[in-house]
């Protein structure tokens, strides 16, 4: 696969631009229950922003768009997605409104780990296509990269991405979107209806593969089936399915199958894991990679996150090329 073409512009140009909402995150130590516990971590999370720092510490120039309050709890979201390279120039703060929460505990089966959300009212629900920067186009981001989470917290913020990358798609940008189905956010039948225009414009398209049969009502198949049928919904359109432990599988622009298999982790949080392999493939894109490497890229970033608590991928190349050319990775044939 050939890299993607750069545009000269007098601005320093962007590689990726995300927009999503990012949150302040409180989880108990340990494995302890809230009922129980008194101290807390703090971390930052994001799909958005989680892509974004594993992209910038994969060498790449990203910048991060939201809407945030004003006040010490946005400025320490800002500054913790800002520390890991990340531009946040862009971000539209605001002295109203207020920053999303939401709560982990971890569990170890056979009690499984619980989020809560307390979002509703956030400054970015609130984001509206008016917000946006008016010279935000000028900087010729060559990616445009939002998420169904986006989509799902309320109708205005849905508005702003879809406009967002309808006017990146016109300013020549590739558009990706993680559909990221949120079942606590809203039900399926909202969901698939706000997801089909983002679909429509976008270049690549991410989804688990546990989120194919509740979405779109394709029974569990072999991933080249269900990436056939996906294909036929949205096609010219890169397709990603990721599978867990099984890895990943996409189809190309040709119609071709390329599947890979996921590295063996140790698993500390899977929080983030979706995101760091967006930021994974992406970056191999970027790099002109192979779509058969940049699934590789992926898994690799994926399983590197796993292995570390928190919500970004704290990831370097050095440590994905050291793990892509292990020989923990067997290659597998592609479908045609």
């Amino acid at each position: 696969m050939e890299a993607v073409s750069q545009t000269p512009n007098r601005l320093p140009q962007i590689d990726v631009l995300t927009l999503g909402e990012t949150m302040l995150r409180l989880t108990p130590q340990g494995f302890h229950r809230f009922e129980h516990q008194r101290e807390m971590e703090a971390h930052v999370g994001g799909s958005e922003s989680n892509t974004a720092v594993g992209l910038a510490r994969l060498g790449h120039h990203v910048c991060w768009l939201s809407r945030l309050t004003d006040n010490p709890i946005g400025r320490m979201i800002a500054n913790s997605i800002a520390f890991h390279g990340v531009d946040c120039s862009q971000v539209i703060w605001t002295d109203q409104d207020r920053v999303g929460l939401y709560f982990m505990e971890r569990g170890a089966p056979p009690r499984r780990s619980d989020v809560i959300y307390d979002r509703a009212g956030s400054a970015m629900s609130k984001i509206c296509p008016e917000d946006l920067p008016q010279d935000l186009y000028d900087r010729r981001f060559k990616i445009f990269h939002t998420s169904g989470i986006t989509l799902g917290i309320s109708e205005s913020a849905s508005r702003t991405a879809v406009f967002a990358a309808r006017q990146a798609r016109e300013h020549g940008s590739l558009v990706s979107f993680d559909l990221n189905y949120r079942a606590k956010l809203w039900k399926v039948e909202q969901a698939v209806a706000a997801m089909n225009p983002m679909c429509e414009l976008a270049d690549f398209i991410f989804l688990p593969g546990r989120d194919v049969q509740p979405l779109f009502g394709i029974n569990a198949g072999q991933p080249h089936e269900i990436l056939r049928r996906l294909s036929a919904k949205w096609p010219g359109t890169r397709i990603v399915l990721t599978l867990g432990g099984q890895g990943s599988a996409m189809i190309d622009l040709a119609g071709q199958i390329h599947q890979r298999p996921a590295y063996a982790c140790t698993e500390v949080e899977r929080l983030g894991g979706g995101d760091a392999f967006t930021a994974g493939f992406l970056s191999a894109i970027l790099q002109g990679m192979h779509e058969d490497d940049a699934l590789s890229w992926g898994n690799a970033v994926a399983s590197l996150k796993y292995s570390m608590p928190g919500d970004f991928p704290l990831v370097d190349r050095s440590m994905v090329h050291r793990l892509t050319n292990s020989d923990q990775h067997a290659h597998q044939g592609v479908h045609r």
